[in-house]
């Protein structure tokens, strides 16, 4: 049966449609003959208990340069939509916050995926720390003296901020880095909140593999590399796509992850794993979906799709 899907996401019209996942996830539902909308959250709005946006019928297309068609705008309740894909690019600051709150009135009547109230609560960099003993030596301060003595006793390590995203603001210090005051110094009237301290993994110059997990079950993966002069990994920084195969050890990962996503109805999440230490967990609007299929992956739109139709089924 159709359904009436909303997209909460960015600008459509600036995405870049080789690589974008939200594309991806809308070519799919177009395939299946579900009805799209589309919105940015700004458009949003709250009066009592109701939540309302001003949305667009959307048509898209797999065509550079000509990818969507918009319609009318028009205001609408959320709760007459069956789905709603969360799926704006973080920062995840207070306009995020703000948006799973009000979302978070529609559902589980309508459908987010992921479900706001859960992506509010696992920050990608916070919810992993429940795995600590997957992840390489890490810390989350802004302390100057806590990591001090985190970069004493590990030497090599890499500072990025809680909140980020995309690679950005990621710098690695070794062990004798004169630049290591002068950085914190930085972090620490750029950022409010604190930021995530790691061991240092040389084995990321063989790659930072984004896994795919639908509904708590392994999906798909891609090996990123990054480039010869760069620490990360990140597609949009420069990192180069490859095929890749699960080790044991990967997994393991994706098993011991499994019960506490879906617990949680987180139904698409990608997490990253380098030289078999977990080290994010992506709930806001992971990415990865084109890629995986590129390098003669699976498609896995259509898993998430399964997914969101069994749950509206079941409901």
């Amino acid at each position: 049966m159709p359904l009436d899907v909303a997209v909460q996401m960015d600008p459509i019209e600036r995405i870049n449609i080789r690589g974008d996942s939200t594309f991806a996830l809308m070519l799919e539902a177009k395939a299946r003959g579900h009805r799209l909308s589309y919105y940015t959250p700004d458009k949003l709005a709250q009066r009592g208990g109701e939540v309302f946006a001003t949305v667009q019928p959307v048509e898209v297309r797999d065509e550079l340069g000509n990818h969507v068609t918009l319609g009318e705008a028009k205001r609408v309740n959320l709760q007459s939509f069956d789905v709603i894909l969360l799926r704006q690019d973080p920062p995840f600051d207070m306009s995020y916050i703000t948006t799973t709150h009000m979302l978070e009135r529609v559902h589980p009547k309508t459908l987010v995926v992921n479900d706001p109230a859960h992506v509010r609560n696992a920050p990608e960099k916070i919810f992993v720390m429940e795995f600590s003993d997957l992840m390489p030596p890490t810390l989350i301060t802004r302390d100057l003296h806590e990591i001090k003595s985190f970069r004493e006793e590990h030497g090599d390590i890499v500072m990025k901020p809680l909140y980020g995203h995309g690679g950005g603001s990621v710098f690695r210090l070794t062990k004798d880095d004169l630049n290591f005051g002068s950085l914190y110094d930085l972090f620490a009237t750029t950022f409010r909140e604190q930021w995530m301290v790691q061991s240092f993994l040389p084995a990321v110059k063989h790659g930072d593999k984004r896994i795919i997990l639908v509904d708590g079950e392994y999906a798909g993966a891609v090996n990123r590399v990054p480039a010869p002069d760069d620490l990360r990994s990140n597609m949009v920084r420069g990192g180069s796509p490859k095929e890749t195969e699960l080790t044991p050890r990967e997994r393991e990962i994706c098993t011991r992850l499994g019960p506490a996503l879906r617990e949680r109805g987180l139904i698409l999440v990608g997490i990253d794993v380098i030289d078999g230490n977990l080290t994010e967990i992506n709930v806001t609007s992971p990415t990865g979906i084109r890629a995986i299929r590129n390098v003669g992956g699976p498609d896995v739109a259509a898993m998430v799709w399964d997914a969101i139709e069994a749950k509206r089924k079941a409901s």
